[in-house]
Formats: C-alpha cells, structure tokens, sequence
C-alpha cells in the first residue's frame, strides 16, 4: 500500500468579511431643527408686517425643518468599512456628466446630497430671476391673471386684485425675490423626496431593494446634468430672443426646444404638447440618469427594476400633466 500523501495540507478557510455596521444615524437634526426655527421667526415677521412676504417663506422653512427632522430618523445604509472612500463634491459633481455609474456606485455607501441641491436650486434660482427681468414682472403677472380669469377655477374679482398686487411684489421687491430664491432650494428638496419615495415603493414593488437615501441621491443627482444643460442654454436663448417672442408660462421653465412638442401649437392641442415635450433630448437624458442612478445606488436592483420603475413614474407624470394642460388650456394660448 501507499503511503498517505503527507503533503496535503486541508483548505485554508475563507477569508473574514468585516461585519457591516448595523445603523448609521444620521446628523440632520440640528439642522432640521434650526431650518425650523427660522421659518417659524419669519413666519412671525410675516404676520407682523415686518418682512413682506415673510409668511409663505416661514412655512416653507418650517415644513422643510420638519420634514427634514422625520426624515433623520431614516438611517444611512450599512458599511463594512473595506468600500471605495467617498468622493469629494467637485469628483461627484463633474462625474455625474461622465462617468454616471462610479458616482452612482459611490453614493450607494456615502449618500450625500448637498451639493447636489445647491447646483440644481442655484439654477433654477438663477433662471427664474433672469427670466422675470427679461420679460418684466408686469407682463408675467398680467398675462397670469388674464389666464387665470379663463380657467375653471376663477376666484373671486377681490381675490384676483389681491393676488395680482401680492404677485407684483413678489415679483419685484428685492427681499421677495430673495425668499422667492431661497423657497426654489425647498421645491427642490421637496420635489426629489417625493420622487425617491415613489422609487423606494417601486424598487420594492419590482423586487428590489434600496436605502431611502440610495433612492433619494439617485433622483437628486439624476437632476442635475439636465437641470444645469437645460438652465444654461435656456439663459442663452432668454437674451438672444426677443421678450415678446416668449411665452410668459411655457418658458419659465425651460426655454430649449429638443422634443416633439416644436410639432404641436400649445393652444389648439395642449395636451399633445405635453406628450410632446416629453419626448426629448434632454428628457430621455435624464430617464436613463434616473434608471442608471436606481441600478447603480440600490444595493439590490437590476437593470429591468430600474426601468420599470423609472418608466412607470415617467408614465404617471405624463398622464397627470395632460389632464392638468386640458384643464388649464388657456395658460396655454
């Protein structure tokens, strides 16, 4: 008989995975907490008649601070401790225009999203306020209030006096227009917790699973190429056309024409204005942002989850849009 091989040595074991952290908390309650203190002071100054229009600003402040302040209890997605180092701002910042996946892949393990909400608010702050003194606040407002006596909820004649007048100054009075700036950052924030939300319960639906916070700078960050694209090229066109050859409503938005809706006339079909404005460059830009964001951020989401719901939130809003531009069709002539 053979002598056993003396040699053999038995499998080395499999090497030890550091355990993830079970909780990460997260450090928004002192800010949450002072966001509402400042609302509630200028909500106070608002009633007081001491900051003019004081009153909307303070609740906004103060419902971002609540919201804010739930929103702390949610905790960061766990870490092992071996995963990529976060990248700075400016990394993700310019990484998102091209090289979407890696910063995507970073925020699944350090979701951080502040910078993300400076550049989109900065932008659109920046492009309201050009946009107003491009076409002059008179115009906008008198052009809104003429619609707004044709649609079917026309209040009362009082009531459209009072709400032209607030609307004049709020749109003219420096410290309004700063309000009306700092309420954009709250819209957006709003707006994006909203949208994750609806991509939690999707990516769940669809088998998935993500983090709040993976969900929520996956959507935020997914603004913010097309959100900046769309601002600075609508600035260029804001100075090169003639005011009276834009629309008070449909421009205050966006001012690029890459979608469909250059087929459609606005006031005979409205709704298929929508449908085609829908169609785009920059939208479909952005609904693959959006669906390479949830694949990328989640910590278990395919390619096929995030489409679906990518696409399903994207047929929502079509649906509801076009109701809403049938209803209110005369903003639209």
């Amino acid at each position: 008989m053979s002598e056993p091989n003396s040699e053999f040595q038995p499998p080395p074991p499999p090497p030890v995975q550091p355990e993830p952290v079970a909780t990460r908390p997260t450090k928004l309650r002192p800010v949450a907490i002072g966001l509402f203190v400042v609302g509630i002071i200028m909500l106070i100054a608002g009633l007081a008649k001491i900051l003019p229009g004081g009153l909307g600003t303070g609740i906004a402040f103060a419902f971002w601070g609540v919201l804010l302040f739930a929103f702390s209890f949610i905790p960061l997605p766990p870490i092992t401790g071996s995963e990529e180092p976060p990248l700075s701002a400016l990394q993700r910042l310019m990484g998102i225009f091209y090289e979407p996946t890696r910063v995507f892949r970073n925020l699944r393990v350090h979701p951080r999203w502040l910078a993300a909400l400076l550049v989109v608010g900065s932008v659109n702050a920046i492009y309201t306020a050009a946009f107003v003194q491009r076409l002059t606040p008179e115009y906008i407002v008198d052009f809104q209030m003429e619609k707004l006596a044709d649609s079917p909820i026309k209040p009362p004649p009082e009531s459209m006096e009072a709400a032209k007048e607030n609307a004049l100054q709020q749109a003219k009075q420096p410290i309004q227009r700063i309000q009306t700036a700092a309420k954009s950052f709250v819209g957006v924030f709003v707006l994006a917790s909203f949208v994750a939300g609806l991509c939690l319960l999707g990516v769940l639906a669809f088998g998935g699973r993500i983090n709040f916070w993976q969900a929520f700078v996956a959507v935020l960050y997914a603004y913010v190429p097309t959100s900046v694209i769309s601002k600075v090229l609508s600035l260029v066109i804001l100075y090169l056309k003639s005011p009276d050859q834009i629309h008070p409503v449909l421009g205050a938005e966006t001012l690029v024409q890459d979608n469909l809706g250059v087929l459609v006339t606005p006031a005979d079909h409205p709704a298929l204005y929508v449908l085609g404005s829908a169609i785009g460059v920059l939208s479909l830009y952005g609904l693959w942002l959006r669906a390479t964001g949830l694949a990328n951020a989640g910590q278990k989401v395919s390619s096929s989850a995030a489409w679906g719901v990518t696409l399903t939130l994207w047929v929502l809003a079509l649906i509801v849009g076009m109701i809403l531009a049938t209803l209110f069709s005369s903003f639209f002539s």
